[in-house]
């Protein structure tokens, strides 16, 4: 199908993948590899396999690109980055169009049905079933697993890992202010209104009032209580949690008009508007820090951030601590993260399926979890045995087991991004977003429409045609 991509649908999808917002954190960084060749093994009897990677980050780190030559002989791991200022969508139909695909590619969770829509993904199915680990009923955290690979009945990918948003904190500014912080285990997490309480307290003008009190001044502020981000992931972990969803699975229609996920939206953006206790947009571009700073410099009591901030956050200055978001109706929180796929046409399938199944395995994975970066999606990491050789301090701080055998697993939703999505989110609902959190509509105002125009945009994307 897309040996015959034409250039009007090029065009089409390539101009609309331009604003996706890829999950870029999930994405290890490392020193470039150097790309040399064993003496053992020729590079002319090597069959090289293109990865496509990300740009202004390095995908081939040494030890790894060795260990796979190792267990492979025969094939040549070769990075092709993606070029900078150019979506993956774009940049890979643009090597499709022009006969030269790379074999392999990471893909992003946002546009990855589009891709296998489009005929530019290979279904790997024959190849998971066909392996005797891969294909056992436990070997993946499902229905997770499932619910990101599955496309039409076929599988075109194997996520990466998984990540979700939890809370940060830092520990010495609890210990300062005799509040007790909140817990990873999610069967003792904060309601919705206990969380507001203790947000409130936890925020304080320079004066050393709080919000509510007279003399509140909500322009000169010592520390907010929490800054909750209004992207899509903490949004969906905060629709989760009061009972709904972003899309519904079945239909795969956007759901965020429904009361439960229009009063979860109105709650965040309230944390701001109505409550005081979360900085404002311009209060966060004037101090220029980021969720790290924010809890070092103690300007923020609570961080809601991807848990792959874990990698960089754990050394701050006071103890990094983490724990469960609060729950509105029950626990709940997003889970993400990129996938490695095939190209439709690679030259060498077979060899594409090792290169795919070694950034699947084990041993792989575990190098990020214990970093901090990534969260498992193999049950093999989830033992006790192995959660106690890689959940260890100083990256991880204690309790954080919680999060990763009880939290994620049995309270994170994936969410799955149906053909259009990125289009309708870009045009339709992320203009509303900012009227919501900023002040200027209320989510029950604007929400239905936009909901309605999204819901539009993605069945006209659906039906054209991909050749």
């Amino acid at each position: 199908m897309n040996q015959h991509l034409s250039r009007r649908r090029f065009l089409h999808f390539s101009g609309a993948a331009l604003g996706t917002a890829a999950l870029a954190a999930c994405q290890p960084a490392a020193p470039a590899a150097t790309g040399e060749m064993s003496e053992e093994q020729p590079a002319a009897e090597r069959v090289q396999i293109e990865f496509l990677g990300m740009p202004g980050s390095p995908d081939l780190i040494p030890e790894e690109q060795e260990l796979f030559h190792d267990e492979n002989p025969n094939i040549e791991w070769v990075l092709v980055q993606q070029a900078q200022g150019t979506s993956r969508l774009e940049q890979l139909m643009a090597l499709v169009v022009a006969g030269t695909p790379p074999d392999t590619s990471r893909v992003e969770s946002d546009v990855y049905r589009t891709f296998a829509h489009l005929g530019l993904l290979l279904p790997i199915t024959s190849y998971i079933e066909a392996d005797p680990e891969f294909s056992a009923p436990d070997y993946w955290i499902q229905p997770q697993e499932d619910d990101r690979q599955v496309y039409q009945g076929e599988s075109y990918g194997i996520g990466s890992c998984w990540v979700a948003p939890h809370f940060y904190y830092n520990v010495s500014l609890f210990e300062e202010l005799g509040v007790e912080p909140p817990s990873n285990d999610p069967e003792e997490a904060w309601g919705w209104d206990d969380f507001l309480a203790i947000a409130t307290e936890l925020t304080v003008d320079v004066n050393g009032n709080h919000p509510g009190d007279a003399d509140f001044d909500a322009d000169n502020m010592e520390r907010w209580g929490v800054n909750w981000p209004t992207w899509w992931i903490p949004l969906h972990a905060a629709v989760q949690s009061n009972g709904s969803d972003w899309i519904d699975a079945e239909s795969e229609k956007i759901v965020l008009n429904s009361p439960e996920a229009v009063q979860a939206l109105q709650n965040i953006a309230d944390l701001r508007i109505a409550h005081g206790v979360m900085p404002r947009t311009e209060a966060l571009q004037a101090l220029g820090m980021g969720g790290t700073q924010l809890l070092e410099t103690k300007k923020v009591a609570l961080q809601v951030d991807g848990s792959w901030a874990l990698s960089w956050s754990w050394s701050i200055e006071g103890g990094i601590g983490t724990a469960v978001l609060p729950a509105m109706q029950r626990p709940g929180t997003d889970m993400q993260a990129h996938l490695v796929t095939v190209v439709k046409d690679a030259e060498n399938p077979d060899e594409a399926w090792e290169l795919i199944r070694f950034l699947s395995s084990p041993w792989y994975q575990e190098r990020y979890c214990r970093s901090g970066l990534w969260l498992p999606s193999q049950n093999a990491l989830m033992t006790e045995e192995s959660i106690a050789d890689w959940c260890v301090a100083p990256e991880h701080p204690p309790g954080y087991e919680l999060i990763v055998t009880e939290y994620a697993p049995n309270y994170g939703h994936y969410l799955t991004m149906p053909v259009g999505y990125v289009k309708a989110a870009e045009t339709a609902l992320n203009p509303v977003f900012s009227q919501i959190f900023n002040g200027e509509a209320r989510a029950e105002d604007v929400l239905p429409a936009a909901v309605a125009e999204a819901n539009q945009i993605m069945e006209t994307e659906q039906a054209r045609p991909t050749s």
